[in-house]
């Protein structure tokens, strides 16, 4: 379904007489690029109106299986269907895993797409798709973090609609960087440069030192010596002209700028403090990097972060019942089935259900979109392994609250979970449905190293899911 609010940016061009009077304008400094690149900013100041103030991105690294999770087969043969049961939930439309009975309770506020696709096969290329909204160039295990691939959603986000506080970030991530064999792209600004990168937090939150020592000044340093530090090593700088025409050392001297910024803002502090939540609400989010995490979201978004991603693990995972991602093919004598049942879904059953109460029950819901997914699903057939293999050909995406329809399934996979039979939605379509939630233009431009404007989607907003 096509939106007209998202036809403003294709709908906003330079009149005709206009290109023919850009000569003239030469003279008074108004040149053709010139006027392109007005025409363009004003363009990504027409806004949508946001129903969304903020995103909470659960990245699950590895792979979750839709039909062993979200889009159950019960009637397909054995070799396809889940060992697992599957429960009736709050919605009369959606049945789900038996193993997340807490979250049942809450699918009445949820959004299931059951037909996201593409064609990457590889971690890597899978996971930067997912992580920015755009395709990889080739499908590649070994596809590298390059600056000339697309930013994260949150550095667009940062780049379009940063925070008019500048003490409080637009973009924070952690706890991990994810990577199979070599860094995922997706994760930072890329040719944004650095001062769109996310505010990083590599500390596991689960920890009773949990704290940012970036965000905390040595007892003997003030504010005060850390400002005339940095005015010294700017005049250094500019004596020796690091930043007089580099973009990459402008953009570091922000981010720099940002971060004391960051330094003196107790709203920051603040947001970081997990330690001042009751304790009988971290029992309940679960006493784990990632239950920590998902709390963690939370404040950041209550204190005005706009996107928040939370990675899930830092490994693909697939051999340990305590830790790594959703990858389970059943190499070496794992199996799938035990290692899921006795973490990943205990886990999710726990916090993701929690999250959703806090938020409701904090009237921010409504205006927070939780995204849960992962760069892939999992192969239909049960493999020889008793176990499942990549599969990015259909497979589901859980949306909640920040404008999203609650209790609604969009699209239909076939028998086996295997191909979109109905309404099938790209990554493109997905990050175009984020940015217009958040009230941003799908078809606003960014533009690359080479100065070249390129827009943020290429996709369709999937109204059908907006609520």
């Amino acid at each position: 379904m096509k939106n007209p609010s998202c036809q403003s940016f294709r709908e906003t061009a330079i009149a005709r007489r206009t290109l023919l009077r850009a000569g003239g304008l030469g003279l008074l400094g108004l040149t053709l690029p010139k006027l392109l690149r007005a025409s363009e900013e004003a363009a990504t100041k027409l806004t949508i109106a946001p129903r969304a103030k903020s995103v909470i991105f659960l990245f699950q690294w590895g792979g979750p299986s839709q039909i062993d999770i979200l889009d159950m087969k019960p009637d397909a043969p054995k070799e396809y269907r889940s060992p697992h049961g599957q429960i009736r939930t709050s919605c009369p439309d959606i049945e789900i895993c038996e193993h997340l009975p807490r979250m049942a309770r809450h699918m009445d506020k949820c959004t299931v797409i059951r037909t996201l696709h593409h064609t990457m096969k590889n971690h890597n290329s899978a996971g930067y798709y997912a992580l920015s909204g755009h395709a990889p160039p080739s499908d590649d295990q070994r596809l590298r973090d390059l600056p000339d691939l697309y930013p994260a959603y949150g550095s667009v986000v940062s780049k379009l609609r940063p925070n008019e506080d500048r003490g409080m970030p637009t973009f924070v991530s952690y706890p991990h960087v994810i990577a199979d064999g070599s860094r995922t792209p997706g994760q930072h600004a890329s040719f944004l440069g650095k001062r769109y990168d996310p505010l990083f937090i590599p500390r596991d939150p689960n920890k009773a030192d949990f704290r940012l020592p970036e965000l905390s000044l040595p007892d003997n340093l003030t504010l005060d010596r850390v400002q005339a530090r940095r005015g010294l090593q700017q005049l250094i700088d500019a004596q020796s002209r690091l930043l007089e025409f580099s973009e990459q050392a402008r953009g570091l001297d922000d981010y720099y700028r940002n971060a004391l910024a960051m330094l003196n803002s107790p709203r920051v502090r603040e947001a970081f403090d997990i330690g001042k939540e009751p304790a009988w609400l971290r029992e309940k989010y679960g006493r784990t990097t990632y239950g920590q995490g998902c709390l963690l979201a939370r404040r950041l978004a209550e204190a005005g972060v706009k996107f928040s991603t939370c990675y899930f693990a830092n490994s693909i995972g697939g051999r340990s019942k305590t830790s790594g991602g959703w990858d389970t093919h059943g190499f070496d004598d794992t199996r799938m089935y035990p290692i899921v049942e006795a973490y990943h879904l205990p886990v999710t059953d726990q916090t993701l259900p929690t999250l959703l109460e806090d938020l409701e029950q904090r009237g921010m819901l409504d205006e927070t979109l939780v995204v849960w997914m992962g760069e892939f699903g999992r192969t239909p057939k049960i493999n020889k392994n008793a176990s499942r293999d990549h599969w990015p050909n259909c497979y589901s995406v859980l949306l909640a609250g920040g404008g999203v329809k609650q209790g609604y399934v969009h699209g239909k996979s076939d028998k086996h979970a295997s191909e979109p039979a109905e309404d099938a939605v790209t990554p493109e379509d997905l990050a175009a449905t984020i940015y217009y939630l958040l009230g941003i233009d799908p078809k606003a431009h960014i533009r690359d190293t080479q100065d070249r404007p390129l827009m943020i989607s290429s996709g369709e907003p999937v109204m059908d899911v907006v609520a």
